[in-house]
């Protein structure tokens, strides 16, 4: 098992920026994957950014690439994602996800472990 608690969400206006952060414990030693995904109210979960397990490769939606960068840091098993430029639209609740894969999955089906997510909200 693997047990993913995000931080770092809140309010900011349109145009700055925010860093949210994900640790992982428990099975951290195997190889995984992360991801973060977001929900507005109303809508889908949607994938946001993806992370390999070396982090060397990203993957982003098209919706937030050039804005969004995700990284992580093995030595503290946790993984970032810097939001800047945010916009009205990135408001909604961000969750990040762990696969144990060497690839780079997309797709919310694809995540085995989940976090309680943190909530974004950008004021207009």
């Amino acid at each position: 098992q693997v047990q993913l608690v995000e931080s770092g969400g809140g309010l900011v206006q349109a145009g700055g920026s925010l860093r949210l952060s994900c640790a992982a414990s428990g099975r951290t030693g195997r190889t995984y994957a992360m991801g973060w995904f977001r929900q507005a109210p109303g809508k889908e979960r949607e994938f946001a950014a993806a992370i390999n397990w070396s982090g060397g490769s990203t993957k982003y939606a098209d919706l937030v690439k050039g804005r969004f960068i995700i990284s992580r840091d093995n030595a503290k098993n946790t993984v970032y994602l810097q939001m800047n430029s945010l916009k009205p639209e990135d408001t909604g609740v961000y969750y990040c996800a762990a696969d144990f894969t060497v690839g780079l999955p997309y797709t919310p089906g694809e995540y085995d472990y989940w976090g309680q997510g943190t909530q974004v909200t950008v004021s207009s």
